[in-house]
């Protein structure tokens, strides 16, 4: 690698940043890095050392960064994670440069070392800043690495070098994720430090097979192709589901759980160090009596949190995307929005909402007449770094800006006119992908709901979920992305307006889905899972835009406005089972809809379809309602029942479940046992019973419909 340039495919940065830079992407990608960090440190710490050594790690990593040096001063340009302008930079200037991982550039600080030292220079451009931020955050992630590396290869008595962070009391752990989370764990348990970092770079990072090498040599690894071959057997291994699992909450050291540590061994070594605090008071006071008073200090420094709400309300600290990151990107969500509309540069906009943000979600007084409102499960707090600015423009007769810090969005909407309330919303939006993250709600209006649309959308119409045949609707969309107005849902169910969005073919996603307005930020992704056919594969979720999707949503389309306001992600529609009626009475089909919310927590209803098309709903729910695992990724078994009375008006109890079923029992007001996964048993009783069905691994299945 040459000296002034890097090479493309390398993960990393020649020159260091400075200490601004390094602070600024740290802050906005601290949550990558200290994955990242996690990833490579030993299971053997434990969990709560695991998680503390991560953060000291991470938290130290930028203090490598070069001081600025006094005399040459930069101008903070607008729109950068940068400082203010009537706040000069000082920084020691180098050479542009670029590298081709995972499409990320790799700047010098674009300074003029032939410029006079205190002469003002020119805003640099917007992609020079862009390339200064990145380059940063490549050399953070250089040393996070060494720094885990030299850490995984001390003795297991490793403890963080920082004394921060610091928790006593408790114990900490990242949430427990399922079955496949624990394997890949054992799986990264067994593999050397060296093969955990290179299968990080590869998988979480985006990094070339050549940038990862020139990384790990960089970090002092002897053998970087050997790290290399046993990082690529290990995905082999893990399959294509490798990112979701690492980007799951097992491997999360942000996100933790806390419990108590020895509650009576933590006594005793209280009252050990409260009488110790006690003789060592008593010899400060000696000591300060005896000696003369010295000088006044001065008043105590800015605290760290006070500093971050600062950064947070300062419009010029906004991150800003560039216009084509959507189309070259590991990372399709909201994180790779441009900034658009035609306000986006209305730095005294841009400032009124984030004041409402820091100001009125931080408890204070925020601008007069402010309206506050958060999703369910979302956090009505400041940001504690400088946001992401997505939109800014005109929407219907309010000023709207949109923001996104990581893990939530937040809209913003003041009257042109001056009068009336100012509304700022927010939601969460963190696991957001090219579906979930492609459509935001922009204004309401009596008209409609506008929204604007993700940058790889390239077509966008509107149909009626409860008329399947129904062509769709071309909807008409800005130059900004912001769509014309949706008409709303009525209050009863007489129309079902939803999206029908196709991706852009430039992020190989080249597929249309479905997508709900229920009242929040952010519209709900719906899905389907067809009935399994006689010798089939399981199948999986799949965009409900087919003929098929479309007609079993149709018969679903009634339960949306129930999800109205809890947060909801995506709903899927699956139907489990389909079992012949008595009587020739025709074909049942057994479903379960199932939401998702934002907070990972799942809700489900299950139900009966009559052939006539009534949908009879089953009760009896065995798991808690608030959660549940039952019709998702780890709940594939099901067992539902429920009365039903044929049209001749016998009654009978009818049963069903999911493919895996060899038997099903229902005992109680009705008593009978049936082989395979169905059972149609007459009675005249109407009372409680128990369910229950047998797996093909012997397994019991608790039914439900008692």
């Amino acid at each position: 690698m040459q000296s002034h340039s890097t090479l493309a495919g390398t993960g990393i940065s020649p020159n260091r940043p400075t200490r601004v830079a390094a602070e600024a992407a740290l802050v906005e990608h601290y949550a990558r890095l200290a994955r990242l960090a996690h990833l490579i440190l030993p299971p053997a710490l434990g969990r709560h050392r695991r998680v503390l050594a991560t953060h000291a790690l991470v938290q130290k990593s930028w203090s490598g960064a070069r001081r600025t040096r006094p005399g040459r001063t930069v101008p903070a340009p607008r729109g950068g994670a940068e400082r203010p302008p009537d706040r000069p930079i000082h920084a020691d200037p180098g050479p542009v440069r670029r590298s081709g991982a995972a499409g990320t550039h790799m700047p010098g600080d674009g300074t003029d070392r032939d410029r006079a030292s205190v002469v003002p220079h020119p805003p640099e451009p917007r992609q020079v800043r862009r390339r200064t931020a990145e380059d940063a955050h490549a050399w953070l992630r250089e040393q996070v690495v060494k720094a885990a590396l030299r850490a995984a290869r001390r003795s297991s008595r490793f403890r963080p070098v920082s004394p921060l962070p610091t928790v006593l009391g408790l114990r900490l752990f990242p949430r427990a994720g399922g079955a496949d989370e624990l394997a890949l764990d054992r799986e990264l348990a067994r593999a050397t430090p060296e093969v955990r970092a290179a299968f990080a770079l590869r998988v979480l990072e985006g990094l070339t097979e050549r940038g990862t090498a020139e990384l790990l040599a960089t970090a002092g690894v002897a053998d970087p192709d050997a790290a290399l071959r046993g990082a690529e057997s290990l995905r082999a291994t893990v399959g294509p589901e490798a990112e979701p699992l690492l980007q799951g909450a097992e491997f999360d050291p942000c996100t933790v759980q806390t419990r108590p540590t020895d509650l009576l061994g933590r006594r005793r070594r209280v009252r050990l160090v409260a009488v110790g605090a006690v003789v060592l008071l008593a010899g400060a006071a000696t000591t300060a009596a005896l000696l003369p008073p010295g000088p006044a200090k001065g008043a105590p420094t800015e605290p760290v949190a006070v500093a971050a709400l600062a950064r947070a309300a300062d419009p010029d600290r906004l991150v800003r995307a560039p216009e084509e990151r959507w189309a070259d990107t590991g990372r399709v969500d909201f994180t790779a929005w441009p900034a658009r509309g035609a306000r986006a540069d209305d730095r005294a906009l841009l400032a009124r909402a984030l004041d409402a943000w820091v100001r009125g979600a931080g408890g204070r007084a925020g601008p007069p007449g402010l309206r506050l409102s958060a999703a369910a499960d979302t956090r009505a707090t400041p940001p504690m770094g400088p946001a992401r600015l997505l939109f800014a423009g005109d929407v219907d007769a309010h000023a709207v800006v949109l923001l996104h810090d990581g893990v939530r969005l937040a809209r913003y909407a003041e009257p042109l006119s001056g009068r009336g309330p100012v509304a700022f919303d927010l939601a969460r939006s963190d696991d957001a992908d090219v579906t979930t993250g492609a459509a935001v709600v922009a204004g309401r209006s009596p008209e409609g709901v506008r929204f604007l649309l993700a940058p790889w959308i390239a077509e966008s119409s509107v149909r009626d979920l409860l008329r399947p045949d129904s062509p769709a609707r071309r909807l008409g969309v800005s130059r900004d992305g912001v769509t014309e107005p949706v008409p709303g849902a009525p209050a009863g169910c007489d129309r079902a307006p939803v999206l029908q969005l196709r991706s852009s073919t430039r992020i190989v996603e080249d597929h249309s889905f479905l997508l709900a307005d229920l009242g929040e930020v952010t519209p709900v992704h719906l899905t389907w899972t067809p009935a399994p056919g006689t010798g089939a594969p399981a199948r999986q979720p799949r965009e409900a835009t087919s003929a098929a999707g479309l007609r079993a949503w149709a018969r679903t389309a009634c339960v949306l406005p129930g999800m109205r306001g809890t947060g909801v992600r995506a709903v899927n529609r699956w139907e489990f089972a389909r079992q012949s009626l008595p009587e020739r009475a025709g074909a049942a089909t057994w479903t379960c809809v199932r939401a998702d919310t934002w907070a990972g927590r799942g809700r489900v209803t299950v139900a009966l379809e009559e052939p006539t098309g009534r949908n009879r709903p089953v009760t009896g729910t065995p798991p808690p309602t608030g959660d549940t695992a039952a019709c998702g990724r780890f709940g594939q078994h099901l067992l539902a029942g429920t009365y039903w009375t044929a049209p001749s008006g016998v009654r009978y109890y009818l049963a069903a479940g999911s493919r895996h079923l060899t038997a099903v029992t229902v005992r109680g007001a009705v008593s009978a046992t049936a082989r395979g996964p169905a059972l149609a048993v007459r009675s005249g009783a109407d009372g409680p019973v128990r369910l229950t069905g047998r797996l093909s691994d012997g397994a019991e299945l608790r039914g439900r419909g008692g």
